[in-house]
């Protein structure tokens, strides 16, 4: 019997695009069990890469966002030994960890790269879920027209974005609990029914 799935709602805060060339500065994650239970979380600011700087334009916005730019600043570890602890985190999860972000593209870029420079292993392996990619499919609009103001409200806890990266993982992860469980809910009445029509003849 397969294990059953533990959602990793995941969060990043960084300062450059890419990684490498640039730093994760803050790493924040939240576990969600299928019925939208918060079952655990892991943050950890991270000291940057060496040789690595930050990049002209995301530092221009942090300039935007002192308190943000504090908290993650705050005690920062060396990335061999918070990855390492994130990596045993993952494993120590009640079932197997699906990445979950928001947009995952970036999110599950640094992650991953994080975790082979670090650790040489993934728990997630190469996939990770997008969050405005399943919420197209549920809402049927196209892809570029899926954001946040075109979704219902009912999706939407209260929550701060505060550019906190566990504050962040939360959040979406509620949202995306939340999305999860209006799915399935849908399926389900579909599936019954499909059952109880009629046989034809």
């Amino acid at each position: 019997m397969a294990r059953a799935e533990v959602y990793v709602s995941t969060d990043v805060e960084t300062d450059g695009p890419i990684p490498g060339p640039h730093s994760m500065l803050s790493l924040g994650s939240a576990a969600y069990v299928e019925d939208g239970t918060l079952i655990d979380t892991f943050s950890a600011n991270l000291d940057t890469l060496p040789g690595a700087s930050g990049h002209p334009a995301t530092m221009k916005w942090w300039a935007t966002q002192p308190a943000a730019w504090a908290a993650c600043r705050k005690d920062p570890e060396d990335p061999a030994v918070a990855l390492e602890r994130y990596r045993g985190w993952l494993e120590t999860l009640p079932g197997r960890p699906v990445f979950v972000g928001y947009p995952a593209g970036f999110d599950f870029t640094f992650v991953y790269w994080y975790l082979i420079r670090f650790t040489g292993v993934s728990p997630f392996s190469h996939s990770a879920l997008d969050i405005k990619s399943y919420a197209m499919a549920v809402l049927g609009t196209d892809f570029r027209a899926t954001v946040k103001r075109a979704m219902p409200r009912r999706w939407f806890g209260d929550f701060p974005h505060s550019h906190v990266a566990l504050d962040d993982a939360i959040e979406q992860g509620a949202l995306f609990c939340a999305m999860l469980a209006e799915n399935r809910k849908r399926a389900k009445k579909q599936q019954d029914d499909f059952d109880v029509r009629p046989l034809p003849g």
